[in-house]
């Protein structure tokens, strides 16, 4: 229970962050919040050394009789991803205190955002049921929207904020799909219980609907292409969240999500495809379009698709270890170890990037690295912190970047020694892909770095003097930088606490101890191809850098209206303005219309469930004898019903329609249902005043509402109509698709409910709940009704229009 308590620590402390924005307006909230993510933080490290031996779980049934749960479940990756979160989170609220400022910022707002958003995260990497899991995927979508658009009175914040949102929230719900079909098909929700029942589950005639509607909503949380289109907008969140959402986090859940699944559905080849070429397409694409961009956070925006896509890739990669017996399957392990590894550096790198371009838009005034340079010997400490995190993401030693890197070459070249699949025949061209898309990866490094701190740049010119950061917004970047440069030199450290556990969660069938993976990671493997690989991603990646200015004009041919961001401006514009069209040619605000069309649907949608149904079986059986008084009444209600459409004045129309209420009303008598019948009396009676006493303020039928012309639709929507009902009942009387519940009623109404009216009994007890809130609206409706009445018209009313 402490587990599931500590996932909503963040969100529960945010309730109380208005209350300290105000009572200690002189001190920075971000204080106060800071103790949250390193409380967390100290609570999940004590987990380290003894994760293998888990996992740990924790409890909490919120609807117990639906099997709805919270379950907290810590293994190797849950803890991974939970340490980054709180570790991350801690630097970046630290970063914020001197980044924001508390006089100018609704830090209230913000902090109470960026906790929720915490929150949210630790329940994504530590559910294992998998509604609980949706629940707070959807919180992470909500909480970064409201990030992403704190800056609320700038457009393109607003626009950010949007765009993630309907993208991120399109691919919860494809994913919520496939987790139904997969709770369906494996009998649980437990994610645990699923992985272990995957014979069963891949047995499934719905089992590709799970892969592409789950992979859907991993794509899209992790900005795989072509959904990775909302990430560059997201830049518009101040850099504290871009930082913490795009290094560490958010773009993380879809990677969290893929690792944790892998084990279920690496047995389908759909899936290793698909997470394969996915990854090396947006690797390819981020990496590729890095080059275009001219804003610092949208450079690194576009890295960070480019480096999310490697990461996945890995993960397909991974898969094929579930196919192949050792030594393929060390091979394959590797990719596993690379994912994972990358992972962690990339958070650090990223991390410490994102800052540093915060950084130097908040002492210079602008991003636009059109306007900078030469900040090299103004900012030093800056410099210093970029150079680490660009060679390292750029993947140079002696940097972590370079052993991960290294793993990545690894786990493509492997691609190519496995035989099923088809990878023996385009297994070779997947190393290739990812040699280009690295090589434009050290092209924009070496452009983030150099046109930000180097060349001739005129600092005359920029909006603010620049000047280096104050120590406490350098604090955060250099631990982050500082860890890059450790893990180079101790990655086995860092493998056998955290990459190791990590692994043996991913891939539990193949592993039973952390010893059994042999795996161990150093800088020098001696001349093999991935070093040469590795040399010539730095020869060619820094010729087209010094050629950049005579190449990157080949970005202008690339149409922005054709581009992806351009089909999404045109779908939201149609769901905008054309659906507005779409809309006025059948909203017309005539309730006949509005009438035709939804008995139209009625129509059409029972009579053709009827049909597949095979619901038109009529059996004579158990029919009762028709007397005299049935035919009587029958007679009646045709007659009272045919004068109604025919009436040529309003008090007959009305005479004829009371007519046909007390027909039915016999019908209640004759077939001895009392009640019903006297719930019919009572409306007849109070209709036919009501109507009589409207007749009396109604003007006189005109010649034209005398005789109304025919018009064929409503004429066959009637008899559709017509023809429903009498099929329906006809159908129901002569077969049961399921059994009746009235026996149940007649069984348990005296003994369980202590009643001896059945109709009384199901009203006040079987459905009291129902009943409740039906009294509840009456009620409602009789206030609004009581309020209306009372309201007064002023004797004289105010002009409201001026004359020109």
């Amino acid at each position: 229970m402490n587990q599931v308590l500590l996932i909503f620590l963040p969100v529960l402390f945010a309730l109380f962050v208005p209350l300290l924005y105000k009572t200690f307006s002189r001190i920075h909230t971000g204080w106060f919040v800071l103790l949250v993510p390193l409380t967390l933080a100290i609570y999940y490290a004590r987990f380290i050394p003894n994760i293998t031996e888990g996992p740990y779980t924790s409890t909490f049934y919120w609807v117990k009789s639906l099997d709805l749960s919270v379950t907290s479940y810590l293994d190797g990756l849950s803890l991974l991803f939970s340490l980054l979160i709180t570790i991350i989170g801690s630097l970046v609220v630290l970063y914020s205190i001197f980044y924001l400022d508390r006089k100018k910022e609704q830090l209230h707002n913000f902090y109470f955002y960026l906790l929720m958003f915490m929150t949210a995260m630790l329940g994504v990497v530590q559910s294992d049921h998998l509604i609980s899991l949706y629940l707070f995927w959807e919180l992470t979508s909500i909480s970064s929207f409201l990030l992403i658009g704190y800056w609320y009175n700038r457009d393109r914040s607003r626009f950010g904020a949007l765009k993630s949102m309907m993208i991120t929230v399109f691919g919860g719900l494809m994913m919520l799909g496939g987790f139904l079909l997969l709770a369906q098909a494996g009998g649980s929700y437990s994610i645990r219980e699923l992985i272990a029942n995957g014979s069963v589950i891949a047995d499934s005639p719905y089992f590709i609907w799970m892969i592409v509607l789950i992979l859907l909503g991993a794509f899209t949380k992790s900005a795989q292409f072509p959904f990775y289109i909302w990430l560059p907008d997201a830049m518009e969140a101040p850099t504290p969240v871009s930082a913490y959402l795009h290094s560490a986090t958010m773009v993380k859940a879809g990677i969290y999500l893929v690792a944790r699944l892998t084990p279920l559905f690496a047995v389908s080849e759909y899936w290793i495809w698909l997470v394969v070429l996915s990854g090396l397409i947006t690797l390819f694409w981020g990496s590729f379009f890095a080059v275009k961009q001219t804003d610092l956070k949208g450079i690194l925006a576009f890295s960070t698709v480019s480096q999310l896509g490697m990461i996945m890739a890995m993960l397909g990669a991974a898969g094929i270890a579930f196919h192949v017996e050792s030594p393929q399957k060390t091979i394959f392990a590797f990719a596993a170890y690379a994912a994972i590894f990358h992972l962690v550096n990339h958070a650090t790198f990223k991390g410490s990037l994102f800052m540093v371009a915060g950084i130097v838009d908040h002492e210079t005034g602008t991003r636009d690295i059109r306007k900078l340079g030469g900040l090299m010997s103004l900012m030093p400490i800056s410099f210093t912190i970029a150079a680490i995190g660009s060679l390292a993401m750029a993947g140079l030693p002696p940097f972590n970047g370079f052993l991960s890197k290294e793993l990545f070459l690894t786990s493509m070249l492997s691609l190519k020694e496995f035989s099923l699949f088809n990878f023996s025949t385009w297994g070779p061209i997947l190393p290739w892909v990812a040699f280009v898309a690295s090589i434009f990866t050290f092209v924009y490094c070496l452009y983030f770095l150099y046109y930000t701190f180097m060349g001739k740049g005129n600092t005359s010119k920029l909006p603010k003097k620049p000047h280096e950061a104050p120590i406490g917004m350098l604090i955060s970047p250099i631990i982050l930088a500082s860890l890059v440069v450790a893990i180079f030199f101790i990655p086995n450290v860092i493998g056998k606490y955290f990459i190791k556990p990590a692994v043996l969660a991913m891939q539990p069938q193949l592993y039973e101890t952390i010893d059994d993976i042999p795996i161990h990671v150093q800088a020098w493997h001696g001349w093999t191809t991935e070093l040469q690989m590795t040399i010539g991603i730095v020869v060619i990646g820094f010729l087209l850098f010094i050629t950049l200015k005579k190449w990157q004009p080949i970005y202008r041919f690339v149409s922005e209206k054709w581009s992806l961001n351009g089909l999404y401006n045109r779908l939201m514009r149609f769901a905008d303005v054309d659906s507005q069209k779409l809309s006025n040619l059948y909203m017309t605000g005539s309730m006949r219309h509005y009438l035709m069309y939804m008995f139209a649907f009625m129509v059409v949608a029972v009579i053709s469930t009827l049909f597949m149904s095979n619901g038109f079986n009529y059996s004579t059986a158990n029919t009762a004898e028709v007397g005299i008084f049935e035919i009587a009444t029958l007679i009646v209600m045709i007659i009272g019903t045919l004068t109604v459409l025919i009436a040529r004045t309003r008090l007959t129309a009305i005479i004829a329609l009371g007519a046909v209420g007390y027909s039915v009303a016999l019908f209640f008598i004759i077939f001895n249902a009392p009640d019903l019948a006297l719930t019919q009396l009572v409306i007849e009676t109070v209709s036919v005043a009501l109507f009589l006493l409207a007749f009396y303020h109604l003007p006189k039928m005109s010649r034209h509402e005398e005789r109304m012309p025919f018009k064929i639709n409503n004429f066959l929507i009637a008899l559709g109509v017509g023809v429903m009902v009498t099929l329906v009942a006809l159908s129901a009387q002569s077969q049961k698709l399921l059994p009746s519940i009235s026996q149940y009623y007649k069984d348990t109404v005296y003994t369980k409910a202590g009643g001896g009216n059945i109709v009384n009994v199901i009203l006040v007890d079987y459905r009291g709940f129902d009943t409740l809130f039906e009294i509840t609206v009456l009620a409602i409706a009789g206030m609004a009704i009581l309020g209306m009445i009372k309201l007064r018209r002023p004797k004289k009313e105010k002009k409201t229009h001026e004359t020109k």
